[in-house]
């Protein structure tokens, strides 16, 4: 007698079923937007674009805070959407928001490296930050390797910033259960590459997903009644899975720098890396410092993150645990309140 238990397989192939049908539906389903919250292009330089939210009304803050995210994926995951969007809480508490976008490489930055990105790219946003907002130093905000360009910006330019703060950033990048270092410690990068020599953004995102294959292959499909069931959890996750397949290819110089000088040789935490002809010294950041790190982080362990504190002066150095994963640190509804507060306490 057949049995009226579901499998797994039963589950998974009715959610998927599911959303497919509500997908399919083109009269029930327009594509959501992304990145809505009001902003000015007031910097340009090749494909990256440098962006200045509009204030809200309330009283402004004086330091402006330049966001800046990795290469890796696009940048308005920090304003994925209204209810998500990092940016519009800290708009809401009066903080000059700036954030960098780095673009879509092509063949023609297939020789950028990540010298002409930080001494170069970034320190341009910096100082037309700084000029937007007649100020004399910005606040800077890392996310993830974007936090990695902060904190050696922070050390090879001191004198530019008045607080720094890592969001999901690595430091030790042989840190135990480091799934990421593992990959990366055994791959030729030369192998990765293109006929534009860079690195292609389907191999970037199936790398991720091979670091957690069920969780991020599978298991994400399942149980998808609940969200096609209200429109704004639908919307909510195909925000998601955009942003997800949107991903730039690498800069095919600084993808293999980075890979080599980072994750195989671990030379920001070992002291011996070098941007350009300058070496990277953790130890002359002299601004305070906030380190944001997530309790289920599986791209960059609490303990990658962790060791930044054996490079920062005491008296500069907070750190703060949130309760989520590596995006969901700062997209999360349950996290973000715990993360405004930091952010906005902490910030002077």
């Amino acid at each position: 007698m057949p049995s009226n238990d579901l499998t797994m397989d039963d589950i998974w192939q009715n959610d998927f079923s599911l959303l497919m049908e509500q997908l399919g539906d083109g009269n029930n389903i327009n594509s959501p937007e992304v990145g809505t919250t009001p902003k000015e292009l007031i910097y340009t330089e090749n494909k990256l674009k440098l962006y200045r939210y509009l204030p809200l009304g309330v009283k402004q803050k004086k330091t402006p805070l330049l966001i800046t995210y990795a290469l890796v994926n696009r940048p308005y995951i920090v304003d994925l959407e209204p209810d998500r969007s990092l940016v519009l809480r800290l708009l809401e508490h009066g903080h000059p928001i700036y954030l960098i976008d780095w673009g879509y490489p092509d063949s023609s930055d297939c020789f950028t490296n990540l010298n002409d990105y930080i001494n170069g790219l970034m320190h341009r946003c910096v100082q037309h930050t700084k000029r937007n907002a007649n100020t004399q130093k910005v606040n800077l905000l890392g996310i993830c390797q974007g936090g990695v360009f902060s904190l050696c910006y922070a050390a090879l330019k001191p004198k530019q910033i008045r607080q720094l703060i890592t969001l999901v950033t690595p430091v030790d990048f042989h840190s135990e259960s480091n799934l990421l270092s593992l990959w990366a410690n055994g791959i030729q990068h030369t192998a990765l590459t293109n006929n534009a020599g860079n690195i292609p953004s389907h191999l970037i995102s199936q790398l991720f997903k091979t670091l957690k294959p069920f969780q991020l292959n599978r298991e994400k499909y399942r149980q998808l009644s609940h969200v096609v069931s209200k429109k704004r959890h639908l919307d909510t996750f195909l925000r998601m899975e955009k942003w997800l397949s949107d991903g730039p290819d690498l800069a095919g110089a600084a993808a293999s720098e980075f890979m080599e000088s980072f994750y195989q040789n671990n030379g920001l935490l070992n002291n011996q890396l070098f941007i350009g002809k300058e070496k990277v010294l953790l130890e002359k950041i002299n601004c305070p410092v906030l380190n944001l790190y997530a309790t289920k982080d599986h791209i960059v362990p609490p303990t990658s993150a962790q060791a930044l504190r054996k490079h920062i002066k005491p008296s500069l150095y907070t750190k703060h645990l949130l309760h989520g994963g590596h995006i969901g640190a700062f997209t999360s509804l349950k996290t973000q309140r715990d993360l405004i507060n930091t952010l906005n306490t902490w910030l002077k």
